[in-house]
């Protein structure tokens, strides 16, 4: 449960990526029950209506988009969509993301490497390229971006999700200070270890074993836990946090491992 109210992003209205499973749809439900309309979107189009549908069932105000956001033509459309629906666009959470695990000399590599900075780095740029018209007429305009620790340490096999996760970090700073003097803050959230359907599929015991001894909570994390953070970023209450890059990772990067 998001610890704001229903009233805290009242009148404003967030399209987050990404949104039909995991912490994407941990994001949607948690700015809903804090009170902003939410334009779900999805690569999965069945995934994306069940999110909204619960949104609207729980009383929150949603829409759900099917996109595929290295589609440039399909992400302005969706942009532009959501802004007439709810009369504004003020949150943007690009979260969509890909995991292209591989040997960096695996023969399918170059192919992954293209593919993860074309989902995670070059579509986020694009998306608020197209938002950004609608940003400029908030008076409250956020951009979150959900990078990850592995863009602030190294695992073996993730160079590419690094390579795409580190640029993501970049962005969000340099953006933050180009955005500044126009009141829109731009920040970066960074999960650690967090339950998903992306982690599903590591053995209960490996992942127990891991998060062990990789965190100084001893345990993975939650998609609401990640929500919060995004919630907390998109209220008034942050209006002088910009260019942050935070990790949600119950102590990893501070443990060092």
């Amino acid at each position: 449960m998001t610890c704001f109210t229903q009233e805290a992003l009242s009148g404003k209205s967030a399209l987050v990526t990404g949104a039909g499973s995991g912490i994407g749809r941990a994001v949607a439900h948690a700015l809903a029950r804090s009170g902003c309309s939410v334009i779900v979107t999805d690569i999965s189009d069945e995934h994306s209506r069940k999110v909204a549908e619960d949104i609207v069932a729980a009383g929150g105000r949603g829409i759900s988009l099917q996109l595929d956001v290295v589609d440039t033509a399909a992400v302005q459309e969706a942009v532009d969509r959501g802004a007439r629906e709810f009369g504004s666009l003020d949150i943007i959470v690009n979260n969509a993301g890909i995991n292209p695990k591989s040997a960096f000399d695996d023969e399918k590599a170059p192919g992954k490497w293209a593919r993860s900075l074309d989902v995670m780095l070059t579509a986020p740029r694009n998306i608020v390229a197209a938002a950004l018209p609608h940003l400029r007429q908030s008076s409250a305009a956020r951009v979150i971006n959900i990078a990850s620790i592995e863009g602030l340490v190294g695992t073996a096999g993730a160079s590419a999700y690094a390579a795409a996760k580190s640029g993501v970090i970049g962005f969000t700073r340099a953006l933050a200070v180009e955005l500044g003097p126009e009141n829109i803050t731009v920040n970066a959230v960074c999960p650690g270890p967090i339950h998903t359907g992306m982690t599903a599929a590591v053995p209960e015991e490996s992942a127990r074993e891991y998060v062990e001894r990789a965190t100084a909570l001893l345990r993975g994390g939650e998609p609401e836990e990640v929500a919060n953070l995004v919630t907390f970023l998109s209220v008034e209450e942050s209006s002088y946090i910009t260019g942050a890059v935070i990790p949600v990772d119950g102590g990893m990067t501070a443990r060092g491992i």
